[in-house]
C-alpha cells in the first residue's frame, strides 16, 4: 500500500492543483458559496476520515441550547440509497449510513437527514422540520454551501501540517483552506499533553488571529452496551475478546484496549465496511464480539454476542468553555 501511495505521486500533484484552482474560483467569487437564514455550523476536516467527526456532532448536540430545534445534515456515505433520506425509527445503515444512524439512535428528538446535495438538504430540512440550527457533517471541504461557523477538525497523530494530497497522503484539500476555520481543534490528543506541546503544536498549525486551537483527547466508556445488557469492560480482563472494526484509525481503541490488560484477537476492516454473511457466520462462532459504536451500528441485528464501546471528546484547558460561548454568540 505505502508503495503504491509512492508511485501516485505524480497524481497527488495533479489533484493538489485541481484543489487550489477551486478555491481560487470560490474565493475570487467566480464560483457562488449558498447562504442560508438557517444557521449552519460546519464540522469537518482537510483529511480523509479519522479525526472523531462524530463524536464531535455528538458533543454539539449535548451542548447546544435544549430549547433549539435542531438538525443534522450528512452525506451518509457509504449507504446504498440515493437522495435525501430522513431518519427514522426504521431506518439502517444501509438507508442513511452508520454514522448518521449513530446520532439518530442516540439523539431521536433531532432531525437528522442524509445527502449528498448540501444545498437540497438544507432546502428540504429547513422546508419540512424548520430547524434553528443545522450541524453540517464532513462538510468543511463542500464549499457549495457557506456556513456562519466552522469547525475544523485534525488528528494529534497526524496533523494536516504534516500531511500530503490524495492519493499519496490523505489531504483532500489545500492546508491554507485552515484559514476559513472558526475553530480549529486537536483532537485524540493524549490525555496529559502538557501546555508546553499544545503551544509548539498551535505554532506549527499558525492560526490566524481570529482563530482558537483547542485541543481534546478520547474518553472511552467503560460500561460496554449491547442489546440486552451492559457488561463491565473489567469484566473482560481474563476473557478473550473478538475485536472487530471498520474505521479509519482503530490505533487509539487498541492502545485502550491493551492498556486496560483486556486480551482481543482484532480484525480490521476498511471504513464503513459493510459485512457479508461469511464474516457474520464466524462472528457469531464467538462467544464475545467487541466492535465500536459506529460498526455496531451495522451489525446489531445479525450479531448475537455483540458489544460495542462508546467513545466521547474530553476537551483539554477548559476548551470546552471556548466553544460553549462561541455557540452563545451564535444564540445557541
Amino acid at each position: 500500500m505505502q508503495l503504491l501511495r509512492i508511485l501516485a505521486f505524480p497524481f497527488s500533484l495533479i489533484y493538489a492543483l485541481a484543489v487550489y484552482f477551486r478555491n481560487v474560483l470560490y474565493d475570487s467569487g467566480i464560483l457562488q458559496s449558498t447562504e442560508f437564514k438557517t444557521v449552519i455550523v460546519s464540522v469537518g476536516n482537510l483529511s480523509t476520515g479519522g479525526t472523531g467527526k462524530t463524536p464531535m456532532i455528538e458533543w454539539l448536540l449535548n451542548h447546544l441550547s435544549p430549547s433549539s430545534k435542531l438538525a443534522v445534515l450528512s452525506r451518509g456515505y457509504k449507504r446504498k440509497s440515493r437522495g435525501f433520506v430522513l431518519a427514522q425509527k426504521t431506518s439502517t445503515a444501509e438507508e442513511i449510513g452508520d454514522e448518521p444512524l449513530q446520532i439518530y439512535s442516540k439523539f431521536p428528538e433531532v432531525s437528522v437527514a442524509v445527502d449528498a446535495d448540501r444545498i437540497r438538504g438544507i432546502k428540504l430540512l429547513e422546508t419540512s422540520k424548520h430547524p434553528n440550527l443545522i450541524l453540517l457533517d464532513d462538510a468543511y471541504q463542500h464549499r457549495k454551501v457557506n456556513p456562519l461557523f466552522s469547525i475544523l477538525l485534525t488528528s494529534y497523530g497526524n496533523l494536516y501540517t504534516n500531511d500530503w494530497y490524495l492519493p499519496t497522503g490523505n489531504l483532500r484539500d489545500n492546508k491554507s483552506s485552515s484559514k476559513r476555520a472558526d475553530l480549529i481543534v486537536v483532537t485524540k490528543c493524549p490525555p496529559d499533553l502538557d501546555d508546553e506541546s499544545q503551544m509548539r503544536i498551535t505554532k506549527e498549525l499558525n492560526p490566524g488571529k481570529d482563530q482558537r486551537v483547542l485541543f481534546c483527547a478520547l474518553e472511552y466508556d467503560i460500561n460496554l452496551k449491547g442489546k440486552k445488557e451492559e457488561i463491565s469492560l473489567n469484566g473482560l480482563q481474563n476473557k478473550t475478546v473478538t475485536l472487530v472494526t471498520g474505521i479509519a484509525n482503530p490505533k487509539p481503541l487498541i492502545t485502550f484496549l491493551k492498556s486496560a490488560e483486556i486480551n482481543f484477537d482484532h480484525h480490521q476492516y476498511r471504513d464503513h465496511h459493510f459485512f457479508s454473511g461469511k464474516e457474520i457466520d464466524f462472528f457469531n462462532s464467538k462467544p464475545l464480539i467487541l466492535t465500536t459504536e459506529k460498526d455496531y451500528m451495522r451489525l446489531k441485528d445479525s450479531v448475537e454476542n455483540l458489544y460495542y464501546i462508546s467513545v466521547r471528546h474530553r476537551f483539554l484547558n477548559k476548551g470546552d468553555e471556548v466553544i460553549t460561548k462561541s455557540l452563545e454568540k451564535l444564540g445557541y
